[in-house]
């Protein structure tokens, strides 16, 4: 089995091969690395090294430009060093994207942001928290913090129904209530329960607020922070319909946001991939594949087309 991998592997590499000695092909690029899992492509890169004494990586620099460039050198990213360095860029340099930081930080599990905060350090030699804080301020950073902190509880088989109707309770003493916001009650409940927890608590929260949490979101806090906790309470609710509409929103957008549309569907090409497209047909009345051939094109739309996959 090993031995019939290797070979499909060498067969993959000569038809790169052929790409980077005679001159750029792109639809080649794209069906090489869009249609294996991040270890396979590993596999290739490494193999292409052996055989070429060169770095692949360089020579797909070398050979590709523009959105195609930016696809494919992030799959040859695992999928967490891609959340990393997409931090990493949001706070490098003048000025912070908020977009970004907010999106990766308030939608990835606890897990995913344990093991982000340590393929960070691995890759830049900083410390993830030090640098949200250094970059940002405010409740908004306090929020990101927490979550950064990864305290979230774990799922349990047992329902606490107290402690259910308690934070509920809380929720809404703590903003719809008063006049003003307690932020750090809201912040500390978002960023410690499990998520079926919450998923609970926002249904019982409607028994006392007159809005749902969204909606009381809207009406309590403005900025940075009230667009992480919305993210947070959509993610908590239904994490592949939240990309999806992002989806949607950024290709139907005045002059599609390729740099949103890239993100997504690179970050969870290996991850929800699929369930993102199944939603995004049940919410929108047509494919998410659909929707690139319309607002995408030429080889962007082929990559995104292929790591997408065949509509179902």
């Amino acid at each position: 089995m090993l031995d019939k991998l290797v070979s499909v592997f060498i067969a993959l590499l000569l038809r790169v091969f052929t790409f980077l000695k005679e001159g750029v092909d792109e639809q080649t690029i794209i069906d090489v690395l869009t249609k294996r899992t991040y270890a396979q492509r590993r596999e290739i890169a490494f193999a292409y090294e052996r055989r070429t004494k060169k770095d692949m990586i360089s020579a797909l620099k070398g050979a590709l430009s523009g959105t195609l460039e930016t696809v494919i050198l992030g799959l040859m990213k695992s999928t967490t060093q891609y959340d990393a360095s997409e931090i990493r860029g949001s706070i490098k340099g003048l000025g912070t994207d908020e977009e970004t930081l907010i999106e990766i930080l308030c939608s990835r599990s606890n897990a995913e942001l344990v093991e982000i905060k340590s393929v960070y350090k691995e890759l830049f030699k900083k410390d993830l928290d030090k640098d949200v804080a250094g970059d940002t301020s405010g409740n908004f950073a306090k929020l990101l913090l927490a979550l950064v902190q990864t305290k979230r509880a774990d799922a349990s088989a047992v329902v606490d129904y107290q402690k259910i109707d308690d934070d509920a309770r809380a929720l809404y003493d703590a903003g719809v209530r008063i006049k003003g916001t307690d932020v750090p009650t809201w912040i500390s409940i978002m960023s410690e329960r499990s998520v079926p927890h919450l998923q609970k608590v926002f249904q019982r929260y409607k028994s006392y607020s007159p809005y749902d949490m969204q909606e009381s979101i809207e009406k309590e806090v403005k900025g940075d922070l009230k667009r992480s906790f919305l993210v947070l309470v959509q993610c908590f609710e239904n994490k592949q319909l939240f990309f999806a509409r992002r989806l949607n929103e950024a290709m139907k957008s005045k002059g599609a946001k390729e740099k949103i549309v890239t993100r997504i569907i690179v970050s969870r090409c290996e991850v929800d991939l699929k369930k993102i497209c199944s939603e995004y047909k049940s919410n929108f009345g047509q494919s998410l594949q659909k929707t690139i051939t319309e607002h995408t094109k030429g080889d962007y739309q082929t990559a995104l087309l292929s790591l997408c996959g065949p509509e179902e």
